[in-house]
């Protein structure tokens, strides 16, 4: 093995790594992609050791000179990852080496790969966060409002054990969504607060016998704060777990969407159309249009939901500080990342290509009695308890039920044959369009209530 490609840690030992030890443990072919945190965290690091005085400010220069040169290459796609190197800080590591001579071997001083991962990992989680999933999800949220304002007045069975249950606007449906995917924004915000605290400097686990200055670190890199104890800083991965229990929990509300939309856009409901750009069809069945893409995003939400066990998994019986096993977070972060990621981008270009269909929406309020519980907190209205209002409701069903027909069907003569208290004015609760507009309760299901909601995402979102 050549002295440049010895591994960092080889020199006590006598003899060279089997190929089976080198390629069982190197994690360089997927956690390249931390490369630029790598190089941000080793300049924010030589830096400081240059204002201490731990390497001179020729040296830092040089070691920034040939961290952008690096970085330069590996955007270019010019940059040749080094497979000796086994894994990302070590491949920069011996680059800027090559490059800059001596001062390269300088940079580690004050630090270990302990703190430099952790630190690198931090800073992915951050702009995971920031730049991708937030974004996404207030571009999810746009989508629906605007969906929900183009079918803010149309109405809709809901359901209840997949029962038809009461009638509701569509945009109440739609806007339901919006507070869900609105819990996993303020999720993800939390979760970026507890990574945002600064770990290098902590070395290996005990920290460092220099003065090294890691509030200057800290602020460099923008970090709110730095870790208390070097101990926990070298082994946490809280913010991880974190992170992906935010986002396991995020894939179920997408999951849940688009479970809606593929049983809404079947021939059984037929209540929506999915556009064509985001269907596929059948190899063997000319007439079919699959919502395939609905059905991926339901089913990659197992990778996510995968990911979060993996990963309390991976940690549930570390012992104290850092251990190897801890390299295998970064497939579990990875993975997560990429599939909620590429799933809220799909979802929210299927919402405004999918249209409501009127008629059969309104078809389907019409049958199973969506009416009933108004007509219950009717006889409340007139005075009487909603126990002996519900089965007042329930004796009117059953008749409705053997002749054939629905509540509002009924003649005046029925309904107070059953009680006495109905009168003509029933009529005008009765029917899905009338019970819409009767709902009174803040953050109900009706129109005029959606038109309010609408208001305050607008303005939140906007």
């Amino acid at each position: 093995m050549s002295k440049s490609a010895q591994k960092s840690w080889q020199a006590r030992f006598s003899q060279s790594a089997d190929a089976l030890t080198e390629s069982y443990v190197e994690s360089l072919s997927f956690d390249r992609r931390l490369w630029k945190y790598d190089i941000v965290g080793s300049i924010a690091h030589a830096e400081m050791l240059a204002e201490v005085g731990l390497i001179s400010k020729a040296d830092c220069r040089a070691i920034k000179r040939g961290l952008r040169r690096i970085e330069d290459q590996i955007v270019a796609g010019k940059f040749k990852w080094d497979p000796a190197c086994e894994d990302i800080h070590m491949a920069i590591e011996v680059a800027l080496t090559r490059l800059v001579g001596e001062p390269g071997r300088c940079l580690h001083t004050g630090r270990s790969r302990n703190d430099q991962v952790a630190l690198d990992l931090r800073l992915y989680v951050r702009d995971a966060i920031d730049l991708d999933i937030k974004p996404l999800l207030a571009d999810m949220q746009r989508a629906l409002v605007k969906s929900a304002e183009r079918y803010a007045d149309m109405v809709m069975p809901s359901y209840t054990h997949l029962q038809r249950a009461q009638p509701i606007a569509v945009g109440a449906y739609l806007l339901a969504y919006v507070e869900q995917f609105q819990r996993d924004r303020e999720r993800f915000s939390n979760a970026r607060k507890r990574a945002d605290v600064c770990p290098l400097g902590s070395g290996a686990l005990a920290g460092s016998t220099l003065s090294i200055d890691r509030q200057a670190v800290a602020r460099r890199l923008g970090f709110a704060a730095i870790t208390r104890n070097s101990i926990d800083a070298a082994g946490d991965r809280d913010f991880i777990t974190e992170f992906l229990s935010a986002a396991a929990i995020c894939a179920g509300h997408l999951s849940r969407l688009a479970e809606d939309l593929i049983l809404f856009a079947s021939q059984e409901f037929d209540f929506i159309t999915i556009g064509d750009a985001f269907c596929t069809g059948s190899s063997m069945m000319p007439q079919k249009k699959n919502p395939d893409v609905l059905e991926l995003v339901r089913g990659k939400v197992g990778r996510i939901h995968g990911a979060l066990v993996g990963m309390l998994t991976l940690t549930k019986s570390l012992p104290q500080a850092y251990n190897r096993d801890l390299q295998e977070d970064k497939i579990h972060l990875f993975s997560a990342h990429d599939t909620l990621k590429d799933s809220l981008e799909v979802v929210a270009a299927v919402v405004p290509n999918m249209k409501f269909n009127r008629k059969r929406l309104l078809a389907a309020t019409r049958k199973g009695f969506l009416d009933a519980t108004v007509l219950a907190e009717y006889l409340v209205g007139k005075g009487i308890p909603f126990r002996r209002a519900h089965q007042y409701v329930g004796r009117l069903v059953a008749r409705c039920e053997k002749s054939d027909k629905e509540l509002a069907d009924l003649s005046l003569e029925e309904f107070r044959k059953v009680c006495d208290r109905i009168g003509r004015d029933v009529y005008n609760y009765l029917g899905a369009e009338n019970v819409v507009q009767r709902y009174k309760s803040v953050g109900n299901a009706g129109p005029k209530s959606v038109a309010k909601q609408l208001r305050f995402w607008k303005k939140k979102l906007l």
